[in-house]
């Protein structure tokens, strides 16, 4: 998707201090923190919301959350907590379309999130 952000940072056409990369994923941190550590996990395949995901995109969503744990390790907010958030659609917060996993953690996080 050529306008599409995520797919640009994820292909190294937007210049981004990424935290993690392999062949399926990149992490970098969100621009907008809303906890001392936000990081976003993006997919390298465009797909635009949870509700476009195939069954041939099953171990790609495991990966991620992987990517999620280990991230959460480095980070060193695995053993006081976390949360992995996605959103979808507009009234789900949504706004870029183009899935992608919020790492969140290093302060206490409340519920519900609002």
């Amino acid at each position: 998707m050529g306008d599409c952000i995520f797919c640009k940072i994820a292909n190294g056409e937007m210049d981004t201090d990424l935290v993690y990369e392999d062949e399926k994923v990149v992490a970098f941190k969100d621009i907008n923190p809303q906890a001392p550590v936000h990081l976003l996990i993006v997919p390298r395949k465009h797909i635009p919301t949870l509700l476009d995901l195939e069954k041939s995109d099953e171990e790609l969503i495991g990966h991620i959350y992987k990517i999620a744990s280990k991230l959460a390790r480095e980070e060193g907010i695995a053993d006081r907590g976390f949360r992995v958030v996605s959103n979808c659609n507009e009234e789900g917060g949504q706004t870029v379309f183009h899935i992608h996993f919020h790492l969140l953690g290093g302060r206490n996080l409340q519920w519900p999130p609002g």
